[in-house]
């Protein structure tokens, strides 16, 4: 990602420390070796005996859901209330970037990222046995089965678990890691998002126990998706080609997963694989506009805008139901808390994502586009196919009852064999499937990289061997947790797995919230100020024309070249600013002025390092067109050029070409009585 903002350094970020072994970036070698210890542990039991792993995830699970189950349901309509919140709030306007930043992609581009991250092989693995399960046997105090009501709420109780309440757990992290990363200069780590409650000693033990969190989480998290996906595309395979469904299938899907993963890592073919996940949304949307156009079209429309009627109205009661006066455990863990510790696990990875794509965007923007547009393909595929399932198990058919409901897929292939072309529908779905699975692998293993890395900047990736290395932890834990109990054993591990990384959330939201707090007083700081800082600017002597509306009319009108532009940046503005920090020091505050004439853009940068935060006051050329009239350009060139002011926070959008020495004095004293105020207002709100 190419930008042209010149961000201030972060003096509270610790320095790197030296290239990782084998090439890449440095390894967070505590988080590291915590993190891949505790999945080889989890592994080797559940390898050697299997028998004792599955009763020792039941029991625990059991325990988590009896003693937790309300936090995690507590957790997911907090954390929902919380980001749309944000995008209500004074703090919508924030930038995930300094204040001039702007998206790098349009909004078109964002928005079909957005949606295509909704796309997973999971989707399509529950879109029928959930709607089916949820039909047959609805939670107990609900509707009654194979109802009229069960059949309305099946397919909504789907909606809700992959609705809005876990891309609101996205978003928190992408919301958490993009600010604290593009606007607040710190490490692309979760850690970063707990500084404003943890301090320096995110740099300690317990910033490597927040990272070993998100770390556990997701992979277990990645792990649950591949298990899916080996289990849905053997089905697949044996469907197809009649490969048979059992171990030795299922072990080379994981391999080839591994192996995948680590092609791209060493051969850097991941244009390729990311063109073949954009080309998989498009098929994927090709399979589900097959179904809408050749099945029952009206009957599943008029189901769809039931099924958003539904959910709205449903919606408040569903997201804090905890089931209090009946005994729906067995059925929480299967479904609610299971998704809700899903969305948990996966909320680093998928966050990191979000962030990378929405540098620039504000948070209203931010949290309306995260929310919405993904849910948007979610209720098109779950409405499309789980009422088709439902709608053909209403009519009589008991055998695809009862396939629907196995927790192997095979219900999504036995759907599509009722449509024309059917068995060129399933080969479709399959190669769907597999992309899907290849691209989570390899995304999955890029990720966890990156999670046990210290990343210069937001662009920058973990070792090629680091992604091998996790790509193959998890397809060893897929294979451990497939043997001990399927996908019922990797719905157990998931939920215990992510409880730890669940706190975390709790914490990133604190956190998160006290940042933006301080936002608001640094808004509020320059409301106080702004009387001053217009008098300073009137006051300057009349001998000096840049003070009159004269000069000021000559500046507005007066287009310079660089030359002109870096001769005043160092006649004017740097000996200004020279003596501005002459004068602070003599006042007890420690002071730089740097001065860089012979880099690419030239810079004069006031800044006082012991402070925290730390004041800024660079003045930079910048290139920029010459504004036109009627269709002609004022001068003759195409450009011109501009001293633009950047403050910590980044560009004003305002140019100081012209101003006199005393002028730009007071225009730094002007931001600099500004940072005086935020910092009264920081002190009085901690005392």
């Amino acid at each position: 990602m190419t930008t042209t903002d010149a961000p201030a350094a972060d003096h509270r970020t610790p320095p790197p420390v030296g290239p990782g072994f084998l090439g890449g970036a440095p390894v967070r070698m505590p988080v590291f070796i915590a993190s891949l210890a505790g999945v080889l542990l989890m592994a080797t039991w559940a390898l050697v005996s299997p028998t004792s792993a599955e009763s020792g995830l039941g029991t625990v699970t059991g325990w988590v859901t009896e003693w937790f189950g309300w936090f995690y349901v507590l957790l997911a309509t907090a954390v929902l209330v919380f980001v749309i919140g944000l995008g209500l709030s004074r703090y919508g306007h924030v930038r995930l970037g300094p204040d001039h930043s702007r998206p790098e992609f349009s909004t078109f581009a964002w928005a079909s990222m957005l949606f295509a991250a909704g796309i997973g092989t999971d989707v399509m693995f529950f879109s029928v046995v959930e709607p089916a399960t949820q039909y047959m046997a609805p939670p107990a105090g609900a509707a009654a089965p194979e109802s009229v009501e069960a059949a309305r709420e099946a397919t909504v109780w789907t909606l809700f678990h992959y609705g809005i309440s876990g891309w609101g757990m996205y978003a928190l992290m992408g919301l958490a890691l993009g600010y604290f990363c593009y606007r607040r200069n710190l490490p692309l780590a979760v850690r970063s998002a707990l500084a404003p409650v943890l301090g320096k000693r995110i740099d300690g033990p317990l910033g490597h126990a927040v990272d070993t969190a998100a770390v556990l989480g997701t992979i277990f998290g990645v792990a649950t998706s591949l298990g899916i996906g080996v289990v849905f595309l053997n089905v697949g395979l044996n469907v197809l080609f009649g490969v048979g469904v059992g171990t030795g299938a299922q072990v080379a899907l994981a391999v080839l997963a591994v192996v995948m993963a680590a092609i791209s890592a060493t051969t850097g073919v991941d244009k390729g694989i990311r063109f073949l996940s954009q080309l998989n949304v498009i098929l994927a949307l090709g399979l589900a506009a097959w179904v809408l156009v050749t099945g029952k079209t009206s009957m599943l429309l008029n189901a769809t805008v039931a099924n958003v009627g539904d959910f709205l109205r449903t919606f408040p009661a569903k997201t804090m139901e905890t089931f209090p006066f009946v005994d729906n455990v067995e059925w929480m863990g299967y479904w609610t808390l299971f998704f809700w510790a899903w969305w948990v696990a996966w909320a680093s990875f998928v966050g990191l994502f979000l962030a990378r794509i929405s540098r620039g965007r504000t948070i209203r923007q931010f949290v309306a586009g995260t929310l919405i547009i993904p849910f948007l393909y979610i209720v098109m595929w779950i409405s499309i196919f789980g009422n088709a399932a439902i709608d053909r198990i209403r009519g009589g058919d008991t055998a695809f009852a009862e396939t629907a409901q196995d927790f192997t897929g095979i219900g999504f292939y036995e759907l599509l064999s009722g449509y024309p072309a059917g068995q060129a529908a399933i080969g479709l779905a399959f190669f769907v499937g597999l992309l899907f699975y290849v691209t989570s692998a390899d995304s999955g293993a890029l990720v966890m990289a990156n999670l046990t890395s210290r990343l210069g900047s937001i662009t920058e990736d973990g070792a090629p061997w680091l992604r091998i290395t996790w790509a193959a932890a998890t397809g060893l834990l897929t294979i451990a947790m497939l043997l001990v109990g399927g996908i019922v054993a990797l719905q157990y591990a998931t939920i215990i797995f992510g409880l730890p990384f669940a706190v975390v959330l709790v914490l990133v939201m604190v956190g998160l919230l006290r940042a933006l707090r301080v936002e608001g007083r640094r808004v509020d700081s320059r409301d106080h100020t702004m009387h001053a800082l217009i008098s300073a600017r009137s006051a300057s002597p009349k001998e000096d024309r840049a003070a009159t509306w004269k000069g000021r009319l000559a500046r507005a009108t007066n287009f310079v070249d660089r030359e002109d532009a870096l001769e005043h940046l160092r006649d004017v503005v740097a000996p200004a600013l020279a003596e501005v920090a002459e004068e602070l020091c003599r006042h007890d505050v420690v002071t730089t002025c740097a001065v860089d004439l012979e880099g690419e853009t030239p810079t004069v940068t006031l800044s006082t390092p012991q402070e925290d935060p730390v004041f800024v006051y660079r003045v930079a050329i910048e290139m920029s067109p010459v504004p036109t009239y009627g269709g002609r350009m004022i001068q003759s060139r195409d450009t011109y050029a501009r001293l633009e002011v950047h403050l910590a926070d980044g560009g004003q959008g305002y140019d100081i070409m012209g101003y006199g020495h005393a002028q730009v004095i007071h225009d730094c004293l002007d931001h600099y009585e500004r940072h005086l105020e935020f910092l009264r207002l920081a002190e009085s709100k901690r005392s």
